[in-house]
């Protein structure tokens, strides 16, 4: 994907300034975060930052740690191109990931087109919507990222069970969002809406406002994942702020934090839940 800031960007990246400033991609990687105190806070910043970034749509990540690349950067991978263990890798272990995911992706449409879920024709039909329920219900490693729109969903997934003193959301800026999926060529990203991949009975998706970030073309085998650069393969090009705070410290009762049946809905409200889980299982099973 190409690195976000050719036009100026205006971030909040450490704790030098009270106000947002022009900032470039490296130093909002390599920064160690703004410090905020509370929910209303980082709401009232991140509104500024969506009126000074105009040309960009805002999209959050909530996370328990800011992960590092060797050289102290903010490194923001897919699942399935992330460190094994603290090495990166190696190429057979890209090959066994990818050959998990087109395993999964076989067992997926099996199972959908069993439970005669509406959207079947475009699941068969389109990769990325397989991939997005694959990776949004934490079946197996994808090629995408996920991320939300909703600001408080990101800052309670990066708060939940949670015991450290701090935690981070991270900001996006993607391009303007269109239809279920959005690919640019230009930003060498797509953005896919789960509210539109995944059926309505699935309320999982819908309830915590998802979105998948995944690399345009499609990296969708091993053999086109070499003409990449594994530096290039990291959402971290695309961060417009990086905020921390005290999971314990930042709600109130006037903003507090979205309740785990919101993040999570219990199996017997999300029958997408029980597919992937049986997936899951099935992908688990020693292989006769």
């Amino acid at each position: 994907m190409e690195k976000i800031g050719n036009q100026k960007i205006w971030s909040y990246f450490d704790d030098a300034a009270s106000e947002a400033r022009p900032a470039t991609n490296k130093q909002i990687r390599a920064g160690r975060g703004h410090l905020i105190q509370t929910f209303f806070e980082l709401a009232k910043k991140v509104a500024e930052l969506q009126y000074r970034n105009r040309e960009h749509v805002l999209l959050y990540r909530g996370q328990k740690e800011d992960y590092l690349t060797t050289k102290g950067n903010s490194n923001l991978k897919a699942s399935l191109f992330r460190l094994n263990g603290t090495k990166v890798p190696t190429p057979g272990i890209l090959a066994e990931r990818f050959l998990t995911l087109r395993e999964a992706e076989a067992g997926l449409v099996d199972r959908y087109a069993a439970q005669r879920f509406l959207g079947f024709d475009r699941l068969k039909r389109h990769r990325i919507l397989r991939w997005a329920i694959l990776q949004h219900y934490e079946v197996c490693r994808t090629p995408l990222l996920d991320a939300t729109q909703s600001l408080r969903i990101a800052a309670s997934f990066a708060a939940r069970n949670n015991n450290t003193p701090k935690a981070f959301v991270f900001v996006f800026g993607v391009p303007n969002l269109s239809g279920a999926v959005t690919a640019s060529s230009e930003a060498g990203l797509q953005i896919v809406r789960l509210s539109s991949a995944c059926p309505p009975g699935a309320v999982r998706p819908h309830l915590q406002e998802g979105y998948l970030l995944g690399e345009y073309p499609e990296i969708a085998d091993f053999e086109q994942k070499m003409h990449y650069d594994y530096y290039e393969m990291d959402f971290g090009r695309r961060l417009v702020a990086k905020f921390h705070f005290d999971p314990t410290k930042v709600w109130s009762s006037n903003f507090p934090p979205v309740a785990e049946e919101a993040l999570y809905p219990k199996a017997t409200r999300d029958p997408l839940f029980n597919l992937t889980e049986e997936l899951k299982a099935s992908l688990a099973s020693p292989k006769t």
